[in-house]
């Protein structure tokens, strides 16, 4: 049974840090592109990163870039998203999803989910 588990996410202080893990079991995550995205109660689910399958091109929303890191460890078919400086507005729903080929923010060509992580910052 093919599973993305997203993983890592909890309460945090304004300025905080956490660090998200993707695990993927049942296929390699090396054949694909894998995005985060997020999701606010009442919010549409939008882009935050996204790491390429092949060159390791990286990708950032405007709202994180300089303060999100995502990576690769495929030893261990993993994705991993550093989040320093968290805002409140950082709060959400996180949510990692693999899709064959280059990275999009578009939600659509993304053959996999996770369940999603809970992070919420406080002030």
């Amino acid at each position: 049974q093919v599973q993305l588990v997203a993983s890592g996410g909890g309460l945090v202080q304004a300025g905080g840090s956490l660090r998200l893990s993707c695990a993927a079991s049942g296929f390699t995550l090396d054949d694909y592109a894998i995005g985060w995205f997020r999701q606010a109660p009442g919010k549409e689910r939008e882009g935050v990163s996204c790491i390429g399958s092949s060159d390791g091109s990286t990708y950032y929303g405007d709202s994180v870039l300089g303060r999100f890191t995502i990576s690769r460890d495929n030893a261990k078919n993993t994705v991993y998203l550093q989040m320093n400086s968290l805002k409140s507005e950082d709060t959400g729903v996180y949510y990692c999803a693999a899709r064959l080929g280059v990275c999009s923010w578009s939600r659509s060509g993304y053959r996999y989910w996770g369940q999603g992580t809970q992070v919420t910052v406080s002030s």
